[in-house]
C-alpha cells in the first residue's frame, strides 16, 4: 500500500474517508479537513486514476490532471484486485484490505464518497453500528422513470441507506433524493457542492488578459459575444442541443467556443460544417480553465441526461464571474440559478427556449455583466472552507453524542 501521513495533535476526532481515486474537486476539500481544528482525517482510495494517466471513457482519451491531488492531507492507496479497474462499473474498485486498512488506522467515524462500487457498499455495510457513517452523493430523482424497475431500486436504496448514519446532501435536488429513500430531516446536513472558488479568481487580471489573447488567436472580435461550452462531448450533456439552439440564432456576430473531447465530437463539427464562427479547442486541463471560462461571454450546460446529478462547472463559470444557462435536467439549477438575475434553466433539449435564453443574455451586454456580478457573488457561499466547515461540525456532532463527556 502507498500511504502518506502527517503529524497531528493526536485529540481530533479521526475520520476515515473511503473515496473512489484522487479527484480534483475533491483533493481541495481533502486538504481544508486536514486544516480543521477537530478533525484528523485519512483518505483511502481505492485506484489511481487521475494521479497517473488514465482512460476516460467520457472524453474518450487518458487523462492525467495538471493540478495537485495528493498534496497536503494523509491518504492511503489500497491495492485494487479488479480486473477491469476503473469508476465506470461496479466491480471497477475490489480492494479487499480496505477495511482491515481502515480498522487498522482505528477511526472515530467513517464518510464513504458514493456507494456504487464494491469495495464502497462492503465498507458502509461493515462499518455501520460500529463508528458513526457518513455518506456524500449527489444523486437526484431527475431521471426517474416510474414502473416496476423505480420500485424496485427504490427498494434497494432503502436498504443501502439503512446504513447511513448521517448523509451530507449537496443541494436541494440531492437532499430530495435522500428523503425519497429513507432518510430524515435529523439525518441530513447540507454540505455545499463546492470547487475551488479561489483558483477562479482573477484579482490581476491575468486570465482575463490571457483569454482576449486567446480569442484573438482563435479570430474572435472583441466585440463579439461568445457562448462557451466546455465538457465531455457525450450524450448526457447535450451539447448537439446547444449546436442547434446557436445556428438558429439571429445574432450574426456571436461565435461559439467548444472547449472538450467525447464521442460526439465528429458528428458536432459535421453538423458545425467549418462555419468561422464555430471554434473546436479539445481538451483542455484543469490549470487552463481559469482562462477557458473566460473565452466566453455566456456558460451553458443544457445536458439532457440522466446522470449529470450536479454540474460542477457551473460553480466554476461562475466562479469567474459568467452568467450561466443550464436545463432543468442539471442538478445545481435550484441551487445556483436564480431566473434573469444570473442566468436562465430551460427544458431539456428544447432547442426554441434555449435560443431564447441565448438571446436574452447576448443582445444585452450590460445586463450580461450584471449577471456575471450576481454569478460571482452567489457563488461564494458556496466554497471548499464552507463545506469543510460543515463536515466538521457535522462529525464532531455525532462523535459527541456517542462520546458525552462525563460531568
Amino acid at each position: 500500500m502507498e500511504e502518506k501521513s502527517i503529524v497531528k495533535r493526536g485529540m481530533e476526532t479521526r475520520l476515515a474517508i473511503v473515496s473512489t481515486h484522487p479527484i480534483q474537486y475533491y483533493a481541495p476539500l481533502f486538504r481544508r479537513l486536514a486544516n480543521t481544528q477537530a478533525l484528523h482525517p485519512r483518505v483511502f482510495y481505492g485506484w489511481k486514476g487521475g494521479v497517473q494517466s488514465a482512460y476516460d471513457h467520457g472524453f474518450e482519451r487518458s487523462i492525467e490532471w495538471d493540478v495537485p491531488l495528493l498534496e497536503g492531507y494523509e491518504y492511503t492507496f489500497i491495492p485494487n484486485t479488479s480486473g477491469d479497474p476503473g469508476t465506470h462499473h461496479f466491480r471497477g474498485l475490489v480492494n479487499p484490505s480496505l477495511i482491515p486498512a481502515i480498522e487498522e488506522w482505528n477511526p472515530d467515524a467513517l464518510l464513504v464518497f458514493g456507494w456504487g462500487w464494491q469495495s464502497h457498499l462492503r465498507a458502509l455495510i461493515h462499518f455501520h453500528g460500529r463508528v458513526p457513517v457518513f455518506f456524500r452523493g449527489d444523486s437526484t430523482l431527475l431521471d426517474e422513470k416510474p414502473g416496476l424497475r423505480q420500485m424496485g431500486r427504490r427498494a434497494w436504496l432503502w436498504w443501502v441507506y439503512r446504513h447511513v448514519d448521517r448523509a451530507l446532501y449537496v443541494g436541494s435536488n440531492n437532499r430530495d433524493y435522500f428523503k425519497a429513500h429513507g432518510l430524515n430531516d435529523t439525518q441530513l446536513r447540507w454540505v455545499p457542492h463546492a470547487i475551488e472558488n479561489n483558483r477562479f479568481a482573477d484579482p490581476e487580471g491575468t486570465y482575463e488578459q490571457e483569454a482576449t489573447t486567446l480569442r484573438e488567436d482563435l479570430g474572435i472580435p472583441a466585440s463579439a459575444p461568445v457562448v462557451l461550452f466546455a465538457g465531455k462531448l457525450e450524450r448526457k450533456k447535450a451539447p448537439d442541443v446547444l449546436l442547434e439552439a446557436f445556428l438558429a440564432l439571429d445574432n450574426e456576430n456571436a461565435h461559439f467556443v467548444v472547449a472538450g473531447e467525447g464521442p460526439m465530437e465528429s458528428k458536432l463539427r459535421d453538423r458545425a460544417g467549418g462555419r468561422a464562427r464555430i471554434h473546436f479547442i479539445g481538451f483542455q486541463n484543469q490549470s487552463r480553465m481559469p482562462v477557458v471560462y473566460r473565452l466566453g461571454d455566456v456558460f451553458v450546460l443544457p445536458s439532457r441526461g440522466p446522470g449529470e446529478t450536479w454540474g460542477l462547472a457551473v460553480n466554476e463559470a461562475m466562479a469567474c464571474g459568467r452568467p450561466v444557462i443550464v436545463s432543468d435536467r442539471v442538478g445545481c439549477a435550484p441551487d445556483l440559478v436564480e431566473e434573469g438575475t444570473n442566468g436562465y434553466v430551460v427544458p431539456a433539449e428544447d432547442v426554441s427556449a434555449l435560443r431564447r435564453a441565448l438571446t436574452k443574455t447576448l443582445d444585452r451586454p450590460e445586463h450580461r455583466a450584471s449577471m456575471g456580478r450576481q454569478s460571482a457573488r452567489r457563488i461564494a457561499d458556496w466554497s471548499i472552507e464552507n463545506a469543510a466547515t460543515r463536515i466538521e461540525t457535522a462529525v464532531c456532532e455525532v462523535h459527541s453524542q456517542d462520546n458525552p463527556v462525563s460531568p
